[in-house]
Order: C-alpha cells, then structure tokens, then sequence
C-alpha cells in the first residue's frame, strides 16, 4: 500500500511542479506586479502602492472599460443566439453527422486567427465580397462601409468565439436525457414549453458556461478591434498591451489584467452558484 501511495505521488509531483512554475508562479508575480511603481524610463520599483488600481477609476480609463463592457455584451448576446440553437441541434444529430459537424466545427481552429480576420477584411471591405453580393441581388445601391466599424468588431469577435460557445452547449446537450423531452411532449405540453421547462433548463449549464469562456475573452482580444475596427475603439486588451509597450508601465498593466482575473473569478463563483457544478461544461 504505501509502495503504490508513493508512486501516485510521484506520478501527481510533476503536474503540481508545472501548475506551480507555469500557472500560479506568473499570476501571483502579476499580482506582486500590480501593487509596485514604475521607474522612470522603464522597469519597476518595488515600493508597495495602490495608485495602479486608482489609476483605473480615472475617467479615460473607466470609458474604456465601459466600451469593452458594452462590446463584450453585445458580442456575446450574438454568439448565445447563433452557438445555442448550433450546438443544441448538434447534440441531436447521429453519430455519423455528429463527428462531420465537429470537424466542421473545428476546422477554423487549424488555421491562424489573424489570416482568418484577413479574410474577413476581403469580406466586408467596400469592394468586397459581401458588397458585390448585396449588390448583385439589388438590395444596395451604394456600398455599405462596414470594415473598420463596430459591426464589423463584433462579427470578428462572434466570429472567433463562437466555436467555444457551440461546444460548450453541445457538451451540455448531449448529455440530456431526451426521454424527458418526450415526457413532458407526452403529458400535454406544447414543443416551445417542453423545452423552455426540461431542454433549456438542463442545458443552462453549458450556456452559462459558454459565456464566461466568451464575455471576458471578447474584452481583451484587441488584435480584432485593431484588425477590423481600424484601432479606433480602444479595448482593456489595447489598453494593457499598450502600457506593456509604449508606456512602459507593466504595474498598471498588471492592475489592469488583475481586474479582468477579478471578473472572471466572480464570473465562475456565480455560474458555480447557479448550477451547482463544479467545472465548466467542456472544459472538466
């Protein structure tokens, strides 16, 4: 016993060690970060102050956290209404389409992002593809100016995040007992009830969990506001990225990425609270 008690531990050592130097070492050297000054020109004083964390209540900065807000909320309510109904249906297909739709699923995956955005720019950009379209089929007479706009910032970011949200509802469907459905089907119950009473609420968990694994990635994922916004909404991302960089200030950058930890931290406790789970469907 105490032969097989050690070698189980000497087969957990190496994932502690790793999640140790790979995961809480950065993150609490974050937070250390977030709580020291910056040295004129560039590096860091360890000199123990909270003006990074008010420096985030100025004006500026708190605009910027309400643009990011808002377009995380506007993209994330297109992702849940197109990922949903997607990754319900997925769930129902047979096993033959199931295992196509997934590789279908995944295949943007095998490519990089930014030639994928690229691509969105061939898109949406005024002689492109979408335009030419619209045109042809006459429901524009001018072309629309979509690239380097809002809209086009949240398709890019449905775009992206959508695959996370289809697999975490997929996840969740599949493993509903669809006997229930057909109960409630049984009982009296008109098709929009069934699922609004026994579908919905069973699959709660996955779209719950779809939207913390794309709400709080859709306010830092700057690289497509800068793509296909043309940089000209600033988001938390941009921001920290920027005082990484050009400003020079990695303990405000720090302040920064630790609120958006924060966010999310608060975000897992409350889906852990709503559907008694403890990991997030698709990832556990």
């Amino acid at each position: 016993m105490k032969k097989k008690k050690s070698g189980s531990v000497w087969m957990i050592l190496p994932l502690y060690i790793f999640t140790l130097i790979f995961v809480a070492g950065p993150l609490l050297y974050m937070v250390a970060l977030s709580f020291a000054q910056p040295k004129a020109g560039h590096g860091v004083e360890w000199i123990f102050t909270l003006e990074n964390y008010k420096k985030i209540l100025d004006p500026v900065y708190m605009q910027t956290f309400t643009g990011s807000f808002k377009l995380a909320l506007t993209s994330t309510l297109f992702i849940c209404l197109i990922g949903y109904p997607f990754g319900y249906f997925m769930a129902k297909l047979s096993d033959k389409w199931k295992k196509r739709a997934m590789i279908f699923l995944m295949l943007p995956f095998w490519v990089n992002s930014l030639i994928r955005l690229y691509g969105w720019m061939i898109i949406l950009q005024t002689k492109g593809l979408l335009n030419h379209a619209l045109k042809s089929l006459g429901l524009i007479d001018k072309p629309l100016r979509i690239l380097y706009s809002y809209p086009a910032i949240v398709i890019g970011m449905t775009y992206v995040l959508l695959p996370f949200m289809i697999l975490s509802v997929y996840s969740s469907a599949e493993k509903l007992d669809w006997s229930l459905v057909e109960a409630a089907r049984d009982l009296g119950a008109k098709p929009f009830k069934a699922f609004w009473t026994v579908s919905f609420k069973l699959t709660l968990p996955g779209l719950l969990s779809g939207v913390i694994l794309t709400f709080v990635p859709s306010m830092g994922l700057f690289f497509i506001a800068d793509i296909l916004g043309g940089n000209k909404i600033v988001l938390v991302g941009s921001l920290i990225q920027e005082q990484m960089t050009r400003g020079s200030n990695w303990p405000f950058a720090a302040a920064l990425a630790v609120v958006l930890m924060i966010l999310t931290t608060l975000m897992i406790m409350l889906y852990r609270k709503i559907t008694n789970a403890k990991e997030l469907e698709s990832v556990g």
